[in-house]
This record gives structure tokens, C-alpha cells and sequence, in this order.
């Protein structure tokens, strides 16, 4: 056990993720871009919630009226 626990602090030592240098103002523009967005697309968002809600038979909290049938 001590084993697995001394392995995770040497992965999470060595990947980095705390010790890169903070973003600078002039990068923020470009992690702000469009593409960048962990959740795609705002029209592939669009359908997928319209999928989702058709599915689950529901409706409100994201903008789409209508019922379960899909048809709205």
C-alpha cells in the first residue's frame, strides 16, 4: 500500500501540472478562443441537449421546449 501511495506522489510530482509557470494576461486570449472549449461546439451543445431532453422525456434548463416525442 505504501508502495502505491509513494508511486502516485512520484506521477503527480512528475506530470507537471503544478509546476508550470502561471498564464500570462496576453496568453488568456488565446485559451479563451472558441476551440478551446472542453465541451465542443456551441451547435454540436445545441443538438446534443435537444437529443437529451427528447430522450428523457423532459424539458426546461436549457432552452428547449416541447415534449418527449422529439418533435418540437
Amino acid at each position: 500500500m505504501k508502495r502505491l501511495i509513494k508511486a502516485g506522489a512520484v506521477c503527480a510530482l512528475l506530470s507537471g501540472c503544478a509546476l508550470g509557470p502561471p498564464v500570462q494576461p496576453w496568453e488568456k486570449g488565446v485559451l479563451a478562443r472558441p476551440e478551446m472549449r472542453a465541451d465542443g461546439p456551441a451547435l454540436e451543445m445545441r443538438y446534443d441537449e435537444h437529443i437529451y431532453t427528447s430522450r428523457e422525456a423532459a424539458s426546461g434548463g436549457s432552452g428547449v421546449g416541447g415534449g418527449g416525442c422529439g418533435c418540437n
